[in-house]
């Protein structure tokens, strides 16, 4: 006798060597021995030999209709001999059975298994719906294809255009378009940028990684959505004074500008002037939401984004000629150069002129202070200012010597050609504004803090800078606290704690209490968010470096030693580790070897080689 039976979710065929009622001693086809439960057991059966009987039976199942044997079920449960004895119209034999059982069990669409030899065929919806699954996926495996081959070929298929960013930046893995770019990639040995970019997807480098930027952190792009005109502010009193703003010459976020007032006692009265947007932009405006959002402006080399919509900015900025609304610090300064009083008042301010680095750094600087020549309409307000700075500096750090400035780097992108020229720190200029702006920052913050008004101060010790509702010093710059509150055009902190002066000097409730939720979330939002900026910013700057190497065909470039093989380009604000450097002592200047430039991966290759002595000329 032979048995039918099922095992581990398939079937077998086996002669029974010995029945012991529950359980059955079988002998496989091939010989092998097992026991089988005697409730495994499907069929019993004398003819065919097991040999073939397997075999006969797949030939005989892929024969089966499956539609047609699905109609034939009707809907209640059914056993499969009975189904068998109606597809056939006979009593079946055990092949035929068999065959059928196996046609069942392999077609888990149509026929839901309800028991051992039990089925239930599939709703006419359900069926339909996995039919069309099915279908949809032979089609999609058919589209993959022939995307693959597409790229394989370097061609770009018509529907990745709209979906490029999303591939290159943020992919769905389970997509149709991913899956084949994955396939194509591991085919041709290709990373899924390269392969894009070999495909035509990526027509500019720039672009490239100035859309990576803004898909992750600004999603609806760099334009403002429109925003409602802010609150009239003109009923705020007029100031005595004429204030005037020093910034770049590509700096249209004017937030601060400076006065200076003669007293018939002696002495000047200093003058800080920060534009004040908290007055228009209040907690429940779309602005305040958009600037939430945004947190801060984006810099790069070939632009910027602005956190605030250019109409909105157009109304705070201190531009020239105007009177604009301001958040005003008065420094009473006495005839031997000491700080007599300080006041703030929210006011409006007559902005007489905004001067500029390009035209200003040829006729401020320490040699034309140390000549008592100015040239210059403001030289007297120049120098009031200049004997400010430097007695705060003095105080600030105890007579010390300010610590040694690295040069900066200006960048000027036009005609898709970059132009970068150094800009060493630590001129009158910069003297000036750092110094007026750390003591107005952090006069500000000793104010809040002494009225126990919350706000987000700058906070450093330990050589790390961290945001922080505590007030605490800020050890670099050698302050009991500092915060930000200068540039609230440009910043979003600086913004939250304009609001918080403002109602002290209005003597009214703060919009943030301590602890403040928002204000906590905005803190941590802040830093994560400028962090990222800050990053983006480096990062475009050394694109913008190794275009100026491509364009001007460098393939020699002098450099200084920092450490190990780790180099800063002498012409450039170009960090670069060089594997084949020997050992040799920091400032050391090297002739490098530069190839193998890479805009898409921001990477150059350099070789050694040689040691120079004097350095550039």
């Amino acid at each position: 006798m032979n048995i039918f039976y099922e095992e581990d979710g398939g079937f077998k065929v086996g002669v029974i060597l010995a029945d012991n009622d529950t359980s059955l001693q079988v002998e496989a086809p091939h010989g092998k021995r097992s026991k089988v439960k005697a409730s495994a057991v499907l069929l019993r059966f004398d003819q065919p030999a097991p040999a073939n009987f397997m075999a006969d039976t797949q030939r005989m199942a892929a024969d089966i209709d499956v539609d047609f044997l699905w109609e034939c079920c009707g809907e209640p449960e059914f056993d499969y001999t009975a189904l068998a004895r109606e597809y056939f119209g006979h009593d079946p034999s055990a092949l035929e059975s068999a065959a059928v059982l196996v046609r069942l069990h392999g077609a888990p669409m149509y026929f839901y298994k309800k028991g051992r030899g039990r089925y239930k065929a599939a709703p006419q919806a359900a069926l339909q719906a996995a039919l069309a699954g099915i279908e949809r996926k032979k089609q999609q495996a058919l589209q993959k294809d022939r995307y693959v081959a597409q790229l394989a070929e370097g061609k770009l298929p018509p529907e990745f255009t709209p979906l490029v960013k999303t591939l290159l930046y943020k992919p769905d893995k389970n997509s149709i378009e991913y899956k084949a770019l994955e396939e194509a990639c591991e085919t041709l040995r290709y990373s899924p940028v390269r392969l894009l970019e070999r495909c035509g997807a990526i027509t500019s480098t720039h672009d490239f990684h100035l859309d990576r930027f803004l898909f992750e952190y600004l999603p609806r792009g760099e334009a403002h959505a429109g925003i409602p005109p802010p609150a009239d502010t003109h009923e705020l009193a007029l100031a005595d004074v004429a204030a005037y703003s020093i910034d770049d010459a590509s700096t249209t976020e004017i937030d601060d500008a400076f006065s200076v007032s003669t007293r018939a006692a002696g002495g000047v009265r200093i003058g800080i002037h920060i534009a004040a947007p908290a007055l228009g932009i209040t907690l429940d405006t779309p602005a305040e939401a958009l600037a939430r959002e945004r947190l801060s402006t984006v810099y790069h080399p070939a632009g910027k984004i602005t956190m605030l919509p250019p109409a909105l900015i157009d109304t705070y900025t201190l531009a020239q000629g105007r009177e604009c609304p301001a958040l005003s610090l008065y420094v009473e300064v006495n005839a031997s150069g000491e700080i007599a009083a300080t006041e703030t008042r929210v006011e409006r301010v007559r902005v007489a002129g905004n001067l500029r680095h390009d035209t200003l750094e040829p006729v401020f600087h320490e040699a034309a202070i140390a000549r008592g020549a100015i040239d210059h309409p403001q030289s007297r307000e120049l120098m009031a200012l200049w004997d400010f700075a430097k007695a705060r500096m003095k105080t600030r750090l105890g007579g010390n010597p300010p610590p040694q400035q690295r040069a900066e780097y200006n960048f000027h992108v036009a005609n898709d050609r970059v132009t970068i020229t150094p800009r060493l720190r630590g001129s009158a200029i910069d003297i000036v504004v750092s110094e007026l702006m750390i003591y107005v920052n952090s006069t500000w913050g000793r104010e809040l803090a002494d009225k126990k008004i919350a706000a987000i101060y700058r906070v450093q010790s330990a050589g790390k800078v961290r945001m922080s509702t505590a007030p605490a010093p800020h050890e670099g710059l050698n302050v009991a606290q500092y915060l930000w509150a200068s540039s609230p055009l440009r910043r979003y902190v600086d913004l939250i704690n304009q609001r918080q002066l403002i109602a002290a000097v209005r003597n009214e409730t703060a919009p943030y209490q301590p602890r403040d939720a928002m204000l906590l979330a905005a803190m941590r939002d802040f830093e994560l968010a400028y962090d990222a900026y800050a990053e983006f910013q480096r990062n475009m700057e050394r694109y913008w470096c190794l275009r100026w190497l491509t364009q001007e065909s460098r393939t020699l470039a002098q450099a200084t030693v920092l450490r190990e093989n780790l180099v800063r380009f002498d012409e450039l604000p170009l960090v670069q580790r060089v594997a084949s450097l020997p050992e040799l002592a920091p400032d050391t200047t090297v002739e490098l070897e530069v190839s193998a430039i890479d805009l898409l991966d921001l990477s150059l290759h350099c070789e050694f080689r040689r040691k120079v002595d004097g350095g550039i000329a």
